[in-house]
């Protein structure tokens, strides 16, 4: 498997986005999708990364810049074919790799809180994130969870 900065616009990465989007529309009510649409992840602030075997695209994940110390993860997924052989936590090392090369102090997240993202959630605990309040445009509300992961 091979991690690199990708296209968000590349036509195999279009469609895992949809399906992240999809289910992310299915299992969020509206209102709290926070997940990012093409334009959002090919925005400058937004380093954007796909998991791949051979020219097989197995997951994608993102790291937004907050400010200069402070990153947000985004926009991960794993294909369903691919889950459960590790590459979300793949996905994720890098970008806590990422963000520490950068010199961020910490690096925050929000997730869902139905049972759909309890695998998330448990990725997120097990890899030191801790919950935290809402950071930036994130409200208190009962379909959300932030996570700050400190550097």
């Amino acid at each position: 498997m091979r991690i690199a900065a990708a296209d968000p616009r590349a036509p195999d990465v279009v469609a895992l986005l949809e399906a992240h989007l999809a289910l992310m529309r299915a299992t969020s009510p509206p209102g709290h999708v926070h997940a990012l649409d093409l334009d959002g992840l090919a925005r400058p602030d937004i380093t954007f990364l796909a998991a791949r075997d051979d020219d097989v695209l197995l997951g994608v994940g993102a790291l937004r810049e907050l400010d200069a110390a402070h990153g947000e993860v985004k926009s991960m997924h794993v294909a369903e074919a691919a889950r459960g052989r590790g590459i979300a936590r793949a996905l994720l090392d890098e970008l806590i790799g990422l963000a520490r090369a950068r010199g961020y102090e910490a690096v925050s997240l929000e997730t869902g809180t139905m049972a759909v993202f309890a695998p998330a959630r448990t990725l997120y605990e097990r890899n030191g994130f801790r919950p935290c309040p809402p950071f930036g445009d994130y409200t208190v509300n009962p379909y959300s969870t932030c996570m700050r992961l400190e550097l």
